[in-house]
């Protein structure tokens, strides 16, 4: 993955693919983090050995792009590596990118309402689609119920498609997986 396709993604992307194919779940997370009182001299190492370990991660620029979004690292204290850049790195970084950050950040939280959306939708159409049409005195036939009930589930499932095919669109992810 590119930092130009990692910028592109929304965060719960960002954070799928991190837990999909992220080296560091398979060490120990104290090496990405400076303990309290470490040397100095201890720190660098560690810090160089975590950065090593982090370039030849495959989703090293999606956990940059997440930790430029979180707002990790701090100017006054070197305590950290992710997604291959020291604290310090990692505020400089974000920065530069102050408008693009703040951009993708708004994103994130207008994509968290419509992911609400599309799964409240989805919850509607499953309760619809488990629903027994019943009848009751003056009700129409058994079938009818039936019918207008499968014309409520289809219109409901044609909504969910568009809804999807434009996030994925506009996610670049026009084709599913």
């Amino acid at each position: 993955m590119t930092s130009t396709q990692a910028r592109r993604m929304r965060r719960p992307v960002l954070q799928a693919a991190i837990d999909a194919g992220a080296r560091c779940t398979k060490v120990d997370p104290d090496l990405f983090f400076r303990a309290d009182g470490e040397p100095p001299a201890t720190w660098q190492a560690q810090r160089a050995e975590a950065i090593r370990f982090c370039h030849g991660c495959p989703v090293r620029t999606a956990c940059e792009e997440l930790a430029l979004r979180d707002g990790d690292g701090n100017n006054r204290v070197d305590d950290m590596v992710r997604g291959g850049r020291s604290g310090y790195e990692l505020v400089a970084r974000r920065e530069l990118q102050t408008q693009r950050l703040k951009a993708a950040v708004t994103a994130d939280e207008a994509s968290d309402e419509e992911w609400k959306k599309l799964t409240a939708a989805a919850v509607k159409l499953n309760r619809e689609a488990r629903r027994m049409p019943t009848r009751s005195g003056g009700m129409p036939h058994q079938a009818e119920l039936q019918r207008q009930q499968n014309q409520k589930i289809t219109k409901l499932a044609a909504k969910l498609a568009v809804v999807r095919a434009a996030r994925r669109a506009r996610t670049g992810w026009e084709v599913a997986a």
